[in-house]
């Protein structure tokens, strides 16, 4: 099983104390069994805040969810074993043995940072449509915006040059 958009956010419970461990453990045990499709992403929400001591002002890093873990990951049986028998983990955040997954609210709630994504292409290069209404066309970029994922490519229709916005996943370099 591939992981094409299954994967979502998993809240996972540690005893407390045990998150960056737990965090270590799990992305250890993703290497070693090559899991990556199956297991994106582990992260510890935390917070910086200010803290006076001794009348000096330092930052410190707080967790923002003591006794939580966070797991991008598509749920099946493997990835749910992988993830509870992680030393440290006392299960997941769900009614019963069933885990919820966070709904994308909570996710930007949460503040997860999302990996940043780049591509690989540049303005003035051809590249080609794979998914959406203008797939299998070759389209020339005018544009990139990596903060909002778009690349505004011109999209020859009917001998015109028509200028389509595009998600990341929705382009490819030609190669």
């Amino acid at each position: 099983m591939d992981g094409n958009g299954n994967e979502k956010w998993y809240v996972v419970h540690t005893y407390s104390g045990y998150e960056n461990k737990v965090k270590a453990n799990l992305e250890k045990t993703v290497e070693n069994r090559n899991i990556h499709d199956l297991i994106k992403d582990v992260q510890v929400p935390v917070e910086e805040t200010v803290e006076i001591k001794n009348g000096k002002k330092r930052a410190v890093q707080r967790k923002t969810y003591p006794g939580y873990v966070l797991v991008k990951m598509v749920m099946n049986d493997d990835s749910w074993y992988v993830v509870r028998n992680t030393r440290g983990v006392t299960g997941f955040v769900g009614p019963g043995s069933k885990p919820v997954p966070l709904s994308e609210a909570e996710v930007r709630s949460m503040g997860i940072s999302q990996p940043l994504t780049t591509i690989d292409v540049t303005v003035g290069e051809n590249v080609k449509v794979v998914s959406g209404p203008f797939e299998n066309f070759v389209a020339l970029v005018k544009e990139i915006n990596n903060e909002k994922k778009k690349v505004k490519a011109y999209v020859n229709m009917f001998g015109r040059d028509t200028l389509v916005e595009f998600d990341f996943e929705q382009v490819q370099k030609i190669e």
